[in-house]
């Protein structure tokens, strides 16, 4: 098989995903955040019955940050409410298109009644093409137009 059919017969449960970090709405900013430091995550999915209802992301902690935030505020109050999100019978094609349409760098996966499974990456979809051309890609210099302005070393 060729890599255009693999990315259009290829789901998401394929592939692996990344364990969801689950809160819920009600939970304090700065616990959402010690949580995604713990667990070294890049975004917590927020959870009301078990349903994805919003997400949180490393970029929205950054900014809120930056800004001064109140960490003793309802993560409901700063999250992403109705996030994309793709079934786990999804193609990688589709989740390449999602992520590329939206500019996002994770997309949670649900099940049929919107739990969540897990999250994709982009490193995920890197490393499933890296996989397709392990010799080009493991062989190719950081940086092959690179040119040195002086010599290294003493």
């Amino acid at each position: 098989m060729d890599l255009k059919t693999h990315l259009t017969s290829d789901t998401l449960d394929q592939l692996g995903m990344e364990e969801p970090c689950c809160v819920e709405p009600s939970a304090p900013l700065g616990e959402v955040l010690k949580q995604l430091q713990q667990r070294r995550a890049g975004s917590a999915l927020v959870c009301r019955d078990g349903r994805l209802v919003g997400i949180f992301t490393e970029r929205d902690a950054l900014r809120l940050l930056a800004q001064g935030a109140e960490l003793n505020q309802p993560i409901q109050a700063v999250m992403t409410p109705n996030p994309v999100s793709l079934p786990a019978s999804a193609t990688v094609a589709d989740a390449i298109r999602t992520m590329s349409q939206g500019g996002y760098r994770r997309v949670p996966v649900v099940d049929e009644l919107g739990r969540p499974l897990g999250v994709i990456k982009v490193a995920h979809i890197v490393h499933y093409l890296v996989d397709f051309f392990p010799q080009t890609v493991y062989n190719l210099p950081p940086d092959p137009d690179a040119v040195m302005q002086q010599r290294e070393g003493a």
